[in-house]
């Protein structure tokens, strides 16, 4: 089973396994000659990673994938897109070397930096403005529950990782620098000032050159993070010289805390100290990438393997600005579709540029359902191309909900409903044996819709009168459904009634019929599939529903 698993991995076309083959050449490449490299490749293409990682003593450290994080806001959706796609690479680099690689996902929060402004929205403004340039774990909790801002914001991303459970190791920039873990890598850096200056200077504006260290010092006197030049730097002592503003020429190692790295040559030392495979990364950053590989060659590391995705775009297609508010943030995307919708979204097309807005969430909440369906059918190397594998590593649910989003949102509309109790009575003729414990997601899935429906589509809901051909057939489809035992609950015999109307009264296309019963009953352009909508809400409501749409009652 796990050689067919592996075979299937290093056949599949998504981009998870694009990206975990690439991982692969890139780790055989870094630890291993050419010759052993050869050799060990082979086994893993036949299936044998088992032997090739007893054979090859380099391969059994673990494999390294890393993402970012700024601590100096909370975290959102960009946060969520990041990790949930390193671990869909990191599920994909499992499957491909039939999971005997060991594998490791880093969550690095970047706390050293100095708080720079005061974030927007953030209680008690005034004493943030009073700490502005300490280290972010050094400035004062505004919220008042942690020892500095820092480690509330790092408390919250942790929680927000373990919610939707992921699998990944914390790990803090301040605590990193102070136990020393960075400072070999520190101490080669001061060693090699110069190459590293040639490397940033070329990129920074003529001003900025004048002064520009890698190393920002933490003042002795202030705790400042303190961009300042370096005017003398002693390497076989470790320390550099600066003039602090709070207290003129002062020396301090390069060691143990003292100093932050500026943030590329920062995310280079990282890349090396860590020895980080993999980081994926914002096509804004593809310069920064540029710039910082080649900082980590100088320091004699490897620059990990990755790849940039494209920034998403608000709902008129402009780049979103957290200072803008223009975005869609991680509880309102919670509030209106469930996690595994968001994790299709980010599945799909990272290269792309899309919009992130509320309008994508119930199709991509129903997308989801249906590749949760469709998975159950495929052959093995569909399956494993299927999004549902990558957001469930290998395992996704064998069912899910027996109804669309779509549907409840246009039930929670022409029933009126206000809570979840109000739908679940439609479901006990459709459903009898359906509850909310044995139909978790279905019951999840009313809440949303009820909040989604009362946000945005009450307020542009528009009915519009039939024309004299939709009236007769209209008339006519009541008539039908008339004739139908009142307790029908066969979404298909109603539905093979609706088709036979539109035939009846030649509606070309098709679909202009369907969408004037979305139009007069439901006001709306778009609806669900119309034989399960009648059959959830009850053939007799139905039929009142679709008289009052003919008479133009529903429009007034």
């Amino acid at each position: 089973m796990l050689q067919n698993l592996e075979t299937l991995a290093a056949d599949a076309k998504s981009w998870p396994f694009e990206q975990a083959r690439n991982l692969l050449a890139h780790v055989l490449k870094k630890r291993l000659s050419e010759t052993d490299r050869a050799e060990a490749r082979a086994l893993i293409d036949a299936g044998k990673a088992d032997e090739a990682l007893a054979r090859f003593e380099a391969l059994r450290k673990p494999v390294v994938l890393e993402t970012g994080y700024g601590p100096s806001g909370l975290p959102h959706m960009g946060t969520f897109g990041e990790v949930a796609r390193t671990t869909m690479v990191r599920n994909a680099f499992r499957a491909l070397t039939g999971d005997h690689w060991p594998t490791r996902l880093i969550a690095f929060s970047d706390d050293m930096d100095g708080l720079r402004k005061v974030p927007e929205g953030v209680p008690n403004p005034e004493m943030l403005r009073e700490d502005l340039h300490l280290s972010l774990t050094r400035v004062r909790d505004p919220f008042g529950t942690h020892d500095s801002f820092g480690a509330h914001n790092n408390a919250r991303l942790r929680a927000f990782l373990d919610s939707f459970g992921f699998d990944y190791e914390f790990m803090s920039s301040t605590e990193t620098y102070r136990s020393g873990r960075f400072d070999e890598t520190l101490l080669t850096l001061l060693a090699r000032f110069d190459a590293i200056q040639a490397i940033m200077l070329p990129t920074l504006g003529e001003e900025r050159r004048a002064t520009y260290s890698p190393f920002l010092p933490i003042s002795p006197t202030t705790g400042h993070v303190l961009q300042v030049p370096t005017l003398e730097r002693d390497v076989a002592a470790g320390t550099i010289t600066f003039d602090d503003p709070a207290a003129g020429r002062t020396t301090v190692p390069v060691t143990g805390g003292h100093v932050k790295l500026q943030w590329k040559p920062d995310w280079a030392m990282r890349w090396t100290a860590l020895d980080v495979d993999y980081e994926m990364s914002g096509k804004d950053l593809i310069e920064s990438v540029r710039e910082s590989s080649k900082v980590c060659r100088a320091l004699g590391g490897t620059p990990p393997e990755g790849f940039n995705y494209e920034l998403f775009l608000d709902v008129e297609g402009k780049k979103i600005s957290k200072s803008k508010g223009n975005g869609l943030m991680m509880e309102q995307w919670l509030r209106y579709g469930t996690p595994e919708s968001l994790s299709w979204y980010m599945f799909q097309s990272p290269k792309s540029a899309k919009s992130l807005h509320f309008n994508v969430i119930p199709r991509a909440i129903d997308d989801y359902l249906a590749a949760i369906e469709a998975y159950k059918t495929q052959e093995p190397a569909k399956r494993i191309d299927n999004a549902v594998w990558s957001i469930h590593a290998g395992d996704p649910p064998t069912h899910t909900s027996p109804v669309s989003f779509s549907l409840l949102l246009n039930l929670v509309g022409v029933a009126n409903a206000s809570d979840k109790a109000q739908l679940w009575a439609y479901f006990a003729k459709y459903l009898p044996e359906a509850t909310p414990e044995n139909e978790p997601l279905l019951d999840q899935l009313m809440e949303r819709a009820l909040n989604y429906y009362e946000d945005f589509v009450k307020p542009t809901k528009a009915y519009r009168l039939p024309d004299d051909k939709e009236k007769v057939a209209l008339l006519d489809l009541a008539e039908r459904l008339k004739a139908l035992p009142a307790d029908t609950t066969d979404g298909e015999l109603i539905q093979g009634e609706v088709y036979a109307v539109g035939k009846a009264h030649a509606f070309e296309p098709l679909r202009a019929w369907f969408g004037a019963l979305y139009e007069v009953l439901l006001g709306a352009s778009q609806g669900p599939r119309f034989g399960s909508f009648a059959a959830i809400y009850g053939l007799p409501q139905t039929i009142q529903l679709i008289e009052a749409g003919a008479y133009g009652e529903l429009a007034k």
